[in-house]
């Protein structure tokens, strides 16, 4: 069963750092995108951010500046590093990642179960 598992969340103070990680697990025949997104209480889901299997990435305006993505192609992983957290960045961060079980087989869009993150004031 193909799966992402994320850790890395916790409760730091405003100012603080944390480091969010996910890995892929599973039979898995390519990675396109590997991405980060948050949903805070009362909040729809939004995008963090994402890279793409090329390099590039995109991040959300809120986080320009302060969170940093990275993957690791060969482990299958995606990591987040947050700087400078601010209370409104408490929410759910879930990690997804839009992939390829098989050569001819459809993209699929799979999503971790998410790891919480409370920055206090």
């Amino acid at each position: 069963q193909v799966q992402l598992a994320e850790s890395g969340g916790g409760l730091v103070q405003a100012g603080g750092s944390l480091r969010l990680s996910c890995v892929a697990s599973g039979s898995i025949f390519s990675i396109d995108t590997m991405g980060w997104y948050r949903r805070a209480p009362g909040k729809e889901r939004e995008l963090v951010a994402t890279t793409f299997s090329g390099g590039r990435t995109i991040y959300a305006d809120s986080v320009k500046g302060r969170f940093t993505i990275s993957r690791d192609i060969a482990k299958r992983s995606v990591y987040l590093q947050m700087n400078s957290l601010k209370p409104e960045d408490t929410a759910s961060y879930y990690c997804n990642a839009q992939l390829y079980v098989c050569t001819l087989c459809p993209r699929t869009d799979l999503w971790g179960q998410g790891t919480q993150v409370t920055v206090s004031s």
